[in-house]
């Protein structure tokens, strides 16, 4: 008899749906495992444990989160228990965001940045979420690199992505021997 496995896209959806639509910590947690942590790779922000996570979620993360967010789904690879998803990250920077800026005052500059979530899971729950992102990008557009001779990129690396997916889609050239 073979056992039925969860669909982790639909578990990593309404994980998402919690933390950026409803905005609701204890339905962001119902969907994590006991012992689950969440690690901003970036900025080493998140947290270990239902108590650890409950403190990051309703403090620092969930209230942190400017009003205009989006996320845009480039790709994503599911795994037996495992999910890859890349994403575009949008925002305004109208408000602190100690989970990603932590110490920096708002700017007001719209920021555009690749995020990547390594998200694994465990009997029906989410175990982990590694969540990376392109801090020094994020720093140029809201202001605080500015030396254009460092090899930073802002938006255009979000434009850049989005635009690679575009031609994903369409079918194969054909090789010309001309």
């Amino acid at each position: 008899m073979s056992e039925t496995l969860p669909d982790l896209s639909c578990l990593w959806e309404e994980h998402t749906r919690h933390e950026f639509a409803t905005r609701d910590t204890e339905a962001t947690l119902a969907t994590m495992d006991d012992d689950a942590y969440v690690n901003h790779i970036p900025v080493l922000t998140g947290g270990h444990g239902k108590a650890a996570l409950r403190e990051f979620y309703s403090q620092r993360f969930i209230p942190a989160m400017p009003p205009d967010t989006e996320l845009t789904p480039v790709s994503r690879t599911v795994g037996e228990n495992q999910i890859v998803d890349e994403m575009i990250f949008s925002f305004t920077h109208t408000q602190e965001m100690p989970w990603m800026l932590p110490g920096v005052a708002p700017t007001n500059r719209r920021v555009e940045v690749p995020l990547v979530a390594i998200v694994r899971f465990r009997a029906g729950k989410l175990a982990h979420e590694h969540i990376y992102w392109d801090q020094a990008s994020v720093l140029k557009q809201i202001g605080l690199i500015t030396d254009e001779s460092l090899p930073v990129r802002g938006a255009e690396t979000a434009h850049k992505v989005l635009a690679a997916g575009k031609y994903a889609t369409l079918p194969p050239k054909e090789p010309s021997y001309d």
